[in-house]
């Protein structure tokens, strides 16, 4: 069992990591908002777009057609999704891919309920465009997003890796 001097420093490290993820999730929505109007789109290459898009709603504009409410919704669901990935990261500071796998989460959801708190809405501008997506998204498009959704996403992917690995070593 660790010693509660190295679980407070192996919590210090993952919060510290998180606060990066925050960090320059809220640098670079600064950027963009203080570079493109609403709706802008700037092409970098044949399949990537830098955008100005507003998502009132969640993972793929989940909700965005609400009257507001969901809003005060997904920041008390990111405030008590991160006190549970604290409670969890104290509870299990020697599982270091957990451990990363939840940090990258609770970076992305403060990263966006800062911007819900914020503005009102998250800011995406990342956006991808591939021709075998046609069936599923209207032009080939994927949904744009931003820092902190990327960070969700590797720390999900990282989390089911995580799991795989545990039930093959079970074995």
């Amino acid at each position: 069992m660790p010693s509660r001097a190295s679980s407070s420093a192996g919590l210090a490290l993952w919060l510290g990591l998180a606060v990066l993820v925050v960090l320059l999730d809220q640098f670079t929505k600064t950027l963009i908002l203080g570079a493109f109007e609403l709706g802008d789109v700037r092409p970098v290459t044949s399949f990537f777009n830098l955008v100005r898009v507003h998502n009132t709603g969640a993972a793929f504009s989940f909700l965005a057609g609400a009257s507001g409410w969901q809003r005060w919704f997904f920041v008390g669901i990111g405030v008590a999704a991160s006190a549970f990935i604290v409670w969890m990261l104290k509870k299990h500071p020697t599982q270091t891919l957990f451990c990363f796998a939840v940090t990258m989460i609770l970076g992305g959801a403060v990263g966006n309920v800062v911007d819900r708190l914020l503005h009102g809405y998250v800011v995406d501008f990342l956006q991808f465009r591939f021709a075998i997506l046609e069936p599923v998204f209207r032009g080939g498009y994927f949904p744009s997003f931003n820092v902190a959704d990327a960070a969700i996403t590797v720390g999900a992917a990282s989390l089911i890796l995580d799991e795989l690995l545990r039930v093959r070593r079970g074995k």
